[in-house]
């Protein structure tokens, strides 16, 4: 039972990955990577727009106050170092700005997308 629940989370997260990309290619957004994993942790989504690498966390949540709260601190700094990971040593995003965004996928409701939802 507890594997079930398990995978129809994974599901219901990975469907909320595809909808927030889109989302974010409607707003103007740049995909640039999804699930990218590193030795330093792993980003649902990175994506360019303009002069910024946003960084983006997706939640499947009941409602905005639990997506945002189900970004820990402890899984802020894992992404904020693996962004830092994804970025070093390419010349080519040195001039970006990193910011960091969360994309709540709530129920019956349009994605709310929460750009600088934290600071290193």
């Amino acid at each position: 039972m507890a594997s079930k629940k398990r995978q129809d989370a994974k599901n219901r997260g990975q469907r909320g990955e595809v909808i927030a990309a889109w989302l974010l290619r409607i707003k103007g957004y740049l995909i640039v990577a999804q699930s990218m994993r590193n030795s330093m942790g792993e980003i649902d989504i990175i994506a360019k727009r303009r002069h910024i690498m946003a960084f983006i966390e997706v939640k499947t949540r009941g409602t905005l106050d639990e997506a945002l709260n189900a970004v820990s601190l402890t899984q802020r700094q894992r992404i904020e170092r693996a962004a830092i990971g994804f970025m070093s040593g390419r010349e080519d995003l040195s001039n970006l700005d990193m910011r960091f965004d969360v994309i709540a996928m709530l129920p019956k409701k349009w994605p709310c997308h929460l750009p600088n939802a934290w600071r290193p």
